[in-house]
């Protein structure tokens, strides 16, 4: 059976060094994607110089922009989708570099009706600093991870249970494989037709966390739409940075989920569509 054709959508603000080594280890993906959409959540001078001279390497990149106006990740998203050309959509956030297999665990396990949800694994500032120094190649601690674990672990790598690459419906796969709660946003993946159903990401939502990743799962789910896991086999490496986020913005979030799922709303009013 043929892989969906997908479209890669890569939320960034700013980070074009970041975003640097995530394009570097998607030209050595087992299973390329047919379209790749760095959808920025603002318009800065710098990112956009970044993009232009990547087209040459991917000749179906595309950069979508907007003003830069407080976060507005949800805003960016809907549009990326809009824009998407193919019919399967996997999502990933601009501070994680995905593994050589990461594509590849998406669409071969893709099915209509299905969210694909996976984790990360997150680097401690040590490994994270010599892999943007450049002393450390992506490609080598995804080769040698088993090797490198004991050190990452003392940096205080988090989620190491994450590294470990295992081929799809292998024995060990399906032993990892746990109930879904929730999406984290940033490595989920579903068909198009099937995003479109819950009209998106919630526009409602002006800060992050919450909106971006748990409020999408509840509303999936409450359309039939199954979470199902692709741990350990779209695998992917978060870089160490400090918390952006204060505890407030959850609180606030929180208050919105809760007034959506109190009226059962699977289909959001201020998303892809907007209602009167």
């Amino acid at each position: 059976m043929p892989y969906p054709r997908s479209t890669l959508i890569i939320s960034v603000y700013k980070d074009t060094e970041a975003l640097g080594f995530i394009l570097d280890s998607l030209e050595r993906q087992s299973v390329a994607p047919d379209e790749i959409i760095i959808s920025e959540d603002g318009d800065s001078t710098e990112m956009a110089e970044f993009v232009a001279a990547q087209k040459g390497r991917f000749p179906h990149l595309v950069h979508l922009t907007q003003p830069d106006e407080g976060w507005r990740k949800n805003i960016a998203m809907n549009n990326a989708i809009k824009a998407a050309r193919h019919e399967y959509l996997i999502f990933i956030d601009g501070d994680c570099v995905p593994y050589s297999t990461f594509i590849q665990g998406h669409v071969e396990n893709a099915r209509k009706g299905v969210v694909l949800c996976g984790k990360r694994f997150e680097l401690g500032p040590e490994y994270t600093a010599k892999i943007k120094q450049h002393t450390l190649p992506f490609a080598q601690l995804e080769k040698h991870f088993l090797w490198h674990l004991p050190w990452m672990v003392k940096d205080g790598a988090r989620h190491v249970e994450e590294g470990f690459y295992f081929s799809s419906g292998s024995l060990l796969s399906n032993v990892t494989k746990r109930y879904v709660r929730y999406i984290i946003g940033c490595n989920f993946s579903c068909f198009k037709e099937d995003m479109l159903k819950i009209n998106g990401f919630d526009e409602t939502y002006r800060l992050p966390s919450v909106g971006e990743d748990i409020d999408l799962g509840w509303r999936f789910r409450g359309l039939g739409i199954e979470l199902k896991s692709c741990r350990n086999n779209a695998c992917m490496m978060h870089l160490w940075h400090k918390k952006r986020f204060a505890e407030e913005e959850g609180i606030i979030n929180n208050r919105i989920l809760k007034a959506n799922f109190d009226e059962n709303r699977f289909v959001c009013k201020n998303g892809i569509n907007k209602e009167p």
